[in-house]
């Protein structure tokens, strides 16, 4: 009888089946029903469980490309971390403090303590160590806990392009709207007219990075001096990318925006331990904001990870407390290159818009070395420049590589770009 209620049985939803069936007819119901369902029926289900921003975001390519340079065992200038250890007295005082338990949720105010002199020394700016610091995870959460702190739904953030896509991905998750300014090539200089007109009564703020990713660009004082200008002029707040401060090439010397006169009052400056010490998976970072903004970045942080890793906040004493010889020496690893040259090392002749993922791919199997398409840094043909009467094709002729790496990784890497017989590239 059973037999014959199976067999005679409609394919149903599971959840129009009558309570009073068998267990065993729910099961063999449910899975005839699944069975009929298509990929399609599948795919539709699991994409509308899915929030609105998390659809917004693809995998990353740079995540990817580092997995088929793994693969293919490749010299990989796609991800920006050093390749060069950590100073030894860092990974013993990391070791120290954990093997001194200090495992638990933790706020180093000696950590704000450093900075604030690190700070004033570098900079010239006083700041109160007890009300204008948050400690963060990462330079990273660091920029997404200041925008979260001040930028509203609908509210305008400029942003140069190229740029590093987080700032951008940040801001629309806060609700705001991102307007690209795009820096003029070879040098990638700033229009200051261009830049003004970027300006309405809705801009809230404006992104500098600064030296900058992915062009190695370090911003000029007059550039600086008509940021900051247009700032003062419209009521306007700054956040700043830092992390590369010390990584600087030539006669180029890093300037915070938040130095400049009126300008302290309305910059956040973001950055972290992470490039300078050669420790990007420690996670230590930090704002510097004015202390009402601070208290806001600090309370939003709480409610994301609650504390920086506890060990490495320790660490970080030592850290913070390197002598200048130290910081000098960052200027000496790798190749003396010309400025802004980070991007235009390698011109792609034959980069068109089809292939340029597949030009990557292949200098990692012909070559052995990776990088990342230089067009997924730029955003201006989506932005309110897209009406100016420009040619923005260049683009797609350049790829990045990461020059934070050590002078044998970079040697062997134009060593293997030299040698190729590589019909994309053309060395400069």
């Amino acid at each position: 009888m059973r037999k014959a209620m199976i067999k005679e049985s409609p394919i149903t939803s599971p959840l129009s089946i009558k309570t009073e069936s068998s267990e065993v007819l729910c099961l063999y119901e449910m899975r005839r029903w699944r069975r009929r369902r298509t990929k399609e029926d599948w795919a539709m289900e699991e994409d509308n469980k899915l929030s609105c921003v998390a659809k917004r975001f693809l995998p990353s390519p740079i995540q990817q490309l580092s997995l088929l340079a793994q693969q293919c065992n490749a010299i990989n200038l796609a991800e920006g971390f050093p390749d060069f250890p950590a100073p030894l007295a860092l990974k013993n005082a990391a070791v120290s403090a954990i093997n001194s338990d200090f495992n638990q949720y933790r706020h180093v105010q000696g950590v704000c303590d450093e900075l604030a002199k690190v700070v004033k020394k570098t900079h010239g700016l006083n700041v109160n160590p007890l009300t204008d610091f948050s400690i963060c995870c990462g330079q990273t959460e660091a920029f997404a806990a200041a925008v979260f702190s001040v930028i509203n739904p609908g509210d305008e953030v400029v942003i140069f392009d190229p740029s590093f896509d987080t700032y951008a991905n940040v801001v629309s998750i806060a609700g705001g709207i991102p307007v690209y300014v795009s820096l003029d090539p070879p040098k990638w200089t700033l229009d200051t007219n261009k830049f003004l007109k970027s300006f309405t009564d809705r801009t809230k703020a404006i992104v500098l990075n600064s030296p900058h990713n992915p062009t190695g660009k370090v911003f000029s004082k007059d550039e600086l001096d008509a940021i900051a200008g247009a700032c003062c002029a419209n009521d306007c707040l700054a956040i700043t990318d830092e992390v590369y401060e010390y990584i600087t090439f030539g006669d180029a010397k890093h300037v915070s925006l938040a130095s400049l006169p009126g300008m302290q009052e309305r910059t956040i400056i973001t950055s972290s331990l992470s490039k300078t010490f050669s420790v990007t998976g420690w996670r230590v970072g930090w704002a510097i904001a004015p202390a009402f903004i601070a208290s806001a970045i600090r309370n939003i942080h709480v409610r994301i990870t609650d504390s920086a890793p506890a060990p490495f906040q320790e660490a970080a004493l030592i850290a913070l407390r390197s002598p200048p010889e130290y910081f000098e020496s960052l200027r000496r690893v790798g190749y003396k290159l010309p400025k802004s040259c980070t991007l235009t090392d390698v011109h792609v002749s034959t980069y068109s818009a089809e292939n340029k993922v597949d030009c990557v791919e292949e200098m990692i199997k012909q070559v052995g070395v990776v990088a990342v398409p230089g067009c997924g840094f730029f955003q201006t043909d989506s932005s309110r420049e897209k009406g100016v009467d420009k040619d923005y094709s260049y683009q797609n002729r350049y790829i990045r590589f990461a020059f934070c790496k050590s002078h044998a990784t970079l040697t062997s890497a134009a060593q293997k770009l030299n040698e190729a017989n590589f019909e994309f590239l053309k060395m400069h």
